[in-house]
């Protein structure tokens, strides 16, 4: 019980602020590379969310490892850092695709308006990522 009260009380809020922040960060990089870098279509529809998702996986990653599981890192180095990077930024873009499945899911047999799909699909890939950085990226070493 003591393992699950310090997820709700500790690691879930920090992923939360964590994971906002990111949200702040891929909608500010989206909206400069959107309107004052890419002119055309394919640079302000394809390039530009790419570009702002990898910038909020980056952001969402330092939080997570120096806040959110600081407690789970034994050691810091150039390589345990891009270690973790590289299953984080994997995870996190399976998560997109979780998200993006869904949401097309939801929509398709709903009909609901795509802000209240892209919610309830977040509210799925969000647990997706919680649980792969809980038990894969930043796992509890046994002792």
């Amino acid at each position: 019980m003591n393992k699950a009260k310090d997820l709700i009380l500790h690691r879930i809020p920090k992923f939360f602020v964590g994971n906002l922040l990111g949200t702040l960060v891929d909608t500010l990089v989206l909206w400069v590379f959107s309107h004052f870098v890419f002119h055309r279509y394919v640079g302000k529809v394809i390039i530009s969310p790419v570009i702002s998702f990898e910038f909020a996986v980056f952001s969402n990653f330092i939080f997570s490892y120096y806040l959110t599981w600081k407690d789970r890192i034994s050691h810091h180095s150039g390589k345990l850092f891009i270690k973790h990077y590289g299953a984080y930024n994997a995870s996190c873009t399976g998560g997109f695709l979780i998200k993006m499945g869904l949401l097309l899911l939801f929509q398709s047999l709903s009909k609901w308006d795509v802000v209240i799909c892209n919610l309830l699909a977040l509210c799925v890939s969000g647990t997706y990522n919680f649980m792969m950085n809980e038990l894969v990226i930043f796992k509890e070493k046994n002792k």
